[in-house]
């Protein structure tokens, strides 16, 4: 098949989804042009460790071209989309670019959300981006460092007061996080303050921390929590976000540092389609991941919702999306065949994660419940088995062996003009 006839999918996302459709297409002969925003692929899952200055950022993330130097089939592009023109097929660039296509995979993910208080994210940013992390982690780094040369008492417990809004996995693991790098890393470091006096204190409006976890695993996690210095205040919700700090119920807390875990709102794709979609904007696709009406668009990951999951909803993770972006490869290659009848989606629960501190973990694998010890390095051979690259796997696992063993972290930089972009 010559390179001007053979069928162009078009990819709209660099991440776990866009990347398994892309591998899964690979010897069909089909054109391929991954379109993404920025030019790496991020591994999320650990995306927390460079906000608290555990990992660098080139540990968790890898340039796309290089991923498919070797595919002379794939076309990778850096531009952000603006939207789609389902008449003629073709993906609208925010830069006036246009890129036909035969096939279009919208695997666009999400982006945090205030629920209805963007004017909050100055002062409580999220964690969805490399930019988001070592934001986070200038934030959490520099307030150590204002507290050193503060002589007020009360400005210095506020530069020294860690809030984090949102309870669930990514919630819980930045609060083990800092509580580590607060209580353990950094007490040797000062002169001034004492950094064990640093407060961490985490909200969730809902009854439980984990709510996706069984009842008990919830509750083994909230009590590791607890022994790691964390605070835990439940069913009230945050009211107010500013640079003064936090109001929450009838209390208002001066904090410096504030990180939002709390939501998260899909890409605008169901706009661009005019397609139905849920509260959080993810389109509601059809049973083969298609958008309603549209049999040459997929949409994936965090930018759809559908009930494939034993009648519920598939969640929001990477192994979803994974398995999402495999099974519009498998369809796309059934329909070059000649079989273009519908393939419903069915998703396969591996277990969830949850990483508590640097010496205990939270896994619900369903069928087995780990908790504890065993269950951190479950977690953590999970996740180095699934980065990309050997170089990576060593990296990430002789940096966690190191702060294992001597309490030290070699991240703990801080850049990109500190002093000039903090809005505070």
């Amino acid at each position: 098949m010559s390179e001007a006839s053979a069928h162009h999918v078009v990819i709209v996302g660099g991440g776990f989804g866009g990347l398994a459709v892309a591998q899964g297409l690979k010897g069909t002969g089909v054109r391929i042009t991954i379109v993404d925003q920025r030019n790496h692929h991020l591994f999320q899952p650990l995306l927390y460790q460079v906000g608290t200055a555990t990992l660098a950022t080139s540990e968790i993330a890898w340039p796309i071209r290089q991923l498919f130097r070797r595919r002379k089939d794939i076309t990778t592009l850096l531009g952000t989309a603006a939207g789609v023109d389902t008449a003629a097929r073709e993906v609208l660039l925010e830069d006036g670019g246009r890129i036909g296509y035969d096939s279009l995979v919208l695997a666009t993910g999400a982006r945090h959300a205030y629920f209805g208080h963007d004017e909050w994210e100055p002062y409580a940013p999220a964690l969805k981006t490399l930019e988001d992390a070592t934001s986070i982690r200038r934030r959490v780094l520099l307030s150590f460092e204002r507290a050193e040369r503060e002589s007020d008492a009360a400005s210095r417990d506020a530069w020294l007061t860690f809030v984090i809004v949102g309870g669930g996995a990514t919630g819980v693991e930045l609060a083990g996080a800092i509580a580590d790098l607060a209580y353990v890393t950094l007490p040797d470091e000062f002169r001034h303050i004492d950094t064990r006096k640093a407060r961490v204190l985490l909200i969730e409006a809902g009854p439980r921390i984990l709510p996706t976890f069984t009842p008990d695993l919830s509750a083994y996690a909230h009590a590791a929590l607890e022994r790691l210095g964390v605070e835990i205040q439940l069913g009230i919700a945050v009211s107010e976000c500013s640079a003064q700090g936090v109001v929450f119920g009838e209390q208002r807390l001066a904090a410096k540092v504030i990180l939002w875990a709390a939501g998260v709102q899909a890409s605008p794709a169901g706009l661009w389609l005019g397609a139905p979609a849920d509260g959080a904007g993810r389109i509601k696709v059809s049973p083969d991941l298609t958008a309603p009406g549209r049999p040459e668009i997929f949409v994936i990951g965090d930018t759809a919702t559908i009930d494939a999951w034993h009648g519920k909803p598939v969640p929001g993770i990477a192994p979803a999306a994974k398995q999402q972006g495999t099974h519009v490869a498998d369809t796309l290659k059934r329909r070059l065949a000649g079989d273009s009848s519908p393939r419903p989606f069915r998703y396969r629960h591996a277990g969830n994660l949850a990483t508590i501190g640097k010496r205990s973990a939270v896994i619900d694998f369903g069928w087995l419940k780990v908790r504890g010890y065993i269950a951190w390095w479950i977690w953590g051979l999970a996740h180095i088995y699934f980065l990309i690259g050997v170089r990576n796997r060593l990296a990430v696992a002789l940096n966690w062996l190191w702060i294992y063993v001597t309490g030290t972290r070699g991240a703990c930089l801080i850049t990109q003009g500190a002093q000039r972009s903090d809005p505070r």
